[in-house]
């Protein structure tokens, strides 16, 4: 199995360390039921004051001291603006070993002390974002990210971002579908589009603006060539009004949330289906499998016959990967 460590830093939040250990906890094979990381926390043997907010509330031993992180694969970093030299330099080790890195809110300080961030992109709760790039200026601080995905090093804004990190590592290592059944089990959303910017303080606005009819029908009209000026219409607004009353509610755009969509269903058939990649770009509104290609290699950063070989499961009795179609696309 897969090692995690989660590290209990003193004054941890309790959210962020006991739910990163439960998205991963929750992951299962899809055919075998057997799980498929093996979590530890790693703290202080002289135990751990536990914070909800900002104050603590109980004390906790972990069961590993810190220096067992040093054997995983993925390190988990709750939040700790003010982290320890010796917490600092278990991070550089972890990473100098090959460890993959994920921090959780304010945990972006440890792994920009330990120089992990120099050069690449990050992200933490948007009430820390200016003080990040102060103090780590060799760090390029994205304000309004869920979460950034640098390959081996990982952040994430504010506590419940966290979990949306750890869901996005569980998808990442085993595909949709497990993912998305870790999410069920936990009854949280699979994915959420956008960024930050729909939690920073804003005035508060009267009536209700709910967008969420409206992507329902978008979500149900996916395959359709949907247009700006389509949308708009159905909502009743004008294309300026919608822009911006979908970017103050979702922190993106109509059309790059649609093309989100398209993708998240483009890769549930990738995974269970044998539709060829042409079919899959019809049905989800990419209209060919080049315009599929592309989106989602900028955003996936792999193919569509790439990304069904590696996470599509073979049909029984075959080794084979699954798919047909149009070849590599």
């Amino acid at each position: 199995m897969h090692l995690v460590a989660v590290l209990a830093l003193d004054g941890v939040i309790g959210l962020e360390l006991t739910g990163a250990c439960q998205i991963f906890a929750a992951a299962t094979g899809r055919t075998d039921g057997e799980r498929l990381y093996e979590v530890r926390v790693c703290g202080d043997r002289g135990g751990t004051s536990v914070r909800a907010y900002d104050r603590p509330v109980f004390r906790a031993e972990a069961p590993y001291d810190l220096t067992a992180a040093l054997t995983a694969e993925t390190v988990i970093v709750p939040a700790s603006v003010e982290p320890s030299q010796d917490v600092v330099e278990l991070v550089r080790e972890a990473h100098r070993r090959g460890a993959r890195i994920a921090s959780i809110c304010t945990g972006a300080f440890v792994l920009a002390a330990a120089g992990v961030l120099d050069g690449r992109r990050a992200t933490t709760h948007w009430d820390h974002t200016a003080k990040l790039a102060r103090r780590y200026p060799a760090v390029e601080v994205v304000t309004d990210a869920l979460y950034i995905d640098e390959g081996e090093v990982l952040t994430s804004a504010g506590v419940t971002a966290g979990l949306d990190l750890c869901l996005h590592l569980v998808r990442r290592d085993h595909g949709l579908a497990v993912a998305g059944a870790v999410a069920r089990r936990l009854v949280m959303a699979p994915h959420r589009d956008g960024g930050q910017a729909q939690y920073v303080p804003a005035p508060v606005v009267t009536g209700n603006d709910s967008l969420a009819p409206l992507q329902d029908w978008m979500t149900a009209h996916l395959a359709e060539p949907l247009t700006l000026a389509a949308v708009a219409a159905q909502a009743s607004m004008s294309t300026r009004t919608l822009s911006r009353r979908f970017r103050a509610q979702t922190g993106t755009t109509p059309l790059q949330w649609l093309i989100n969509q398209r993708l998240h269903r483009a890769r549930e058939l990738l995974e269970t289906t044998d539709l060829g990649i042409d079919q899959i770009a019809a049905a989800t509104g990419f209209g060919s499998a080049v315009v599929l290609r592309q989106h989602f290699t900028r955003v996936l950063s792999t193919t569509p016959t790439r990304y069904r070989r590696t996470f599509a499961p073979p049909a029984r009795g075959d080794i084979r990967p699954r798919g047909g179609g149009s070849g590599e696309v």
